[in-house]
């Protein structure tokens, strides 16, 4: 295969267990997806089935139990911690997190915590530093002004869009987005999933991480289902919705508002997801939401 169509991201038949010894949870079970140079992928679930682990794993942040990360012609799953810290300081992948107020520095302001990647490279002057923060706020549509503002004087939609260009102002080849408009409300949320659109026409490959398949539906070309910490359906995002094949899939497509689908849930298809919804002794505990 030709480096040029070769995936930027190879993740293949990966396992992640979390926890200590004796009470060790299987997270994610048999995942294998590729991402293409340039290519939107949504990653759909609900709370607790294991996306932000996905994430995690991608970065090095959580372990594979078994199985391989590929970016480009690197093995990441083979990294060592010095490795890692090396591969994640060249900004080549860049995550966005659900939480801008999480993400960050309260104590410092928004044009500082937008260009902290930028002086850890230590490859530009600070007059060059200043610009390029300056050109990525114009971007993604924050004026300039607010830069000198603290997270916690910043709107919702705004402490996004720093995220966004923190994300950004390493020029990635891949940005991963965490629930990005969850907690937004609507106007806030129509902006960043335009800037979103605006982002994937230039070339960059994308992960949409959500819950919400409506979100992701109109900037992503292709989607991934997962339930219970296992892909139950993957293809083209106008194919998932409108002839989804899971019962899961049908279900989270029939919750969205603005979708449609030619493909209803049986009685019997309904009842056994119902069942399966329900909490169990063998279910992950509710902590597990706040780590997948």
């Amino acid at each position: 295969m030709s480096e040029k169509s070769a995936p930027l991201l190879h993740v293949d038949d990966v396992d992640v267990h979390l926890g200590s010894l004796g009470q060790r949870r299987h997270i994610l079970k048999n995942i294998t997806f590729a991402v293409n140079r340039g290519e939107s992928v949504g990653v759909i679930g609900e709370s607790g089935s294991g996306k932000t682990t996905l994430a995690r794993t991608i970065l090095g942040i959580a372990g594979t139990s078994r199985g391989t990360v590929r970016f480009g012609d690197q093995a990441l799953s083979g990294y060592n911690a010095r490795q890692w810290s090396t591969f994640r300081r060249t900004g080549a992948v860049q995550y966005v997190f659900q939480d801008p107020l999480r993400s960050l520095d309260p104590d410092q302001t928004a044009g500082w915590s937008l260009s902290e990647p930028l002086r850890l490279r230590g490859t530009l002057s600070r007059a060059e530093i200043q610009r390029r923060t300056a050109e990525l706020a114009i971007d993604v549509n924050l004026d300039t002004a607010l830069l000198d503002r603290y997270p916690a004087e910043l709107s919702g939609g705004q402490r996004q869009r720093v995220s966004v260009a923190r994300g950004l102002i390493t020029e990635p080849e891949l940005l991963i987005l965490d629930e990005p408009v969850s907690a937004l409300d609507a106007a806030n949320r129509v902006q960043v999933l335009q800037l979103l659109e605006k982002l994937r026409s230039r070339g960059i490959a994308l992960i949409f991480i959500s819950h919400d398949l409506g979100s992701v539906a109109g900037i992503t070309d292709r989607t991934i289902v997962l339930y219970r910490g296992e892909i139950v359906e993957e293809g083209p995002t106008r194919q998932i919705i409108g002839a989804p094949q899971h019962p899961y899939t049908r279900l989270l497509v029939g919750s969205a508002p603005t979708l449609t689908t030619r493909a209803s849930l049986t009685a019997a298809e309904k009842s056994q997801l119902r069942f399966e919804l329900e909490p169990t002794e063998t279910s992950p505990p509710d902590t597990l939401q706040q780590v997948s």
